[in-house]
């Protein structure tokens, strides 16, 4: 796959997990995904996404940049969103944050099969200090 064709099989999936289609993620993720070194495969990664979507009911991905490398893409995701409780365990209750994720992808059969994702808890934690 060129690099092209990766980065728009990365944007389709964006556009996928934001309308949240979940019926169509097994189009983008390998049934035995990995995310940050664990197996939890295709309907894991489907559990933590809802779940994601249940706790911050306003969640938008958006990609601020974009590095397709095949078989992998490295992606700076930005968010700006009201989650309703806590927040990788930080009590948001409500107030508005804006934060980003640094992630990378590995494809295999042109589906991720692997994540390494690192979000940016401290710029959340000092919003909240505000």
């Amino acid at each position: 796959m060129s690099k092209a064709d990766l980065a728009a099989v990365y944007r389709d999936y964006i556009a996928c997990l934001n309308r949240q289609n979940w019926t169509a993620l097994d189009q983008f993720v390998h049934p035995d995904v990995h995310y940050n070194g664990v197996r939890i495969g295709l309907s894991g990664y489907r559990q933590m996404l809802e779940g994601d979507f249940l706790a911050i009911p306003d969640l938008h991905f958006d990609i601020d940049f974009l590095i397709s490398e095949p078989p992998r893409v490295g992606s700076r995701l930005r968010f700006d969103c009201t989650p309703k409780g806590l927040l990788f365990g930080l009590p948001v209750n409500g107030k508005r944050v804006s934060f980003t994720e640094n992630v990378f992808y590995e494809f295999r059969d042109g589906r991720i099969e692997e994540v390494w994702s690192v979000i940016d808890k401290a710029a959340i934690a000092s919003q909240l200090q505000q």
